[in-house]
């Protein structure tokens, strides 16, 4: 699973986080039936105890990207 956005060729500012990224702490939010500040605690939490460096995405991104999430898999549905 790549956890960083790749380069797109649209303008402004690049996104930090790859889809997977977003949807697998939209998942755990689900699964786990946490609030969206709650699991970025979570996400946060099993991201240091893997031993990793990472960096988790906020609140706000998670806010503003599940809309889009919503979106996409509407049609799947």
């Amino acid at each position: 699973m790549v956890w960083h956005a790749g380069k797109t060729a649209t303008r402004g500012r690049p996104e930090t986080f790859s889809g997977a990224a977003i949807l697998i702490c939209l998942t755990l939010k689900i699964l786990c039936g946490l609030p969206l500040r709650q699991t970025v605690g979570l996400v946060e939490s099993l991201i240091q105890m893997a031993g990793l460096d990472w960096p988790v995405p906020d609140y706000s991104t998670l806010c503003r990207r599940q809309a889009r999430v919503a979106l996409q898999g509407a049609g799947f549905a």
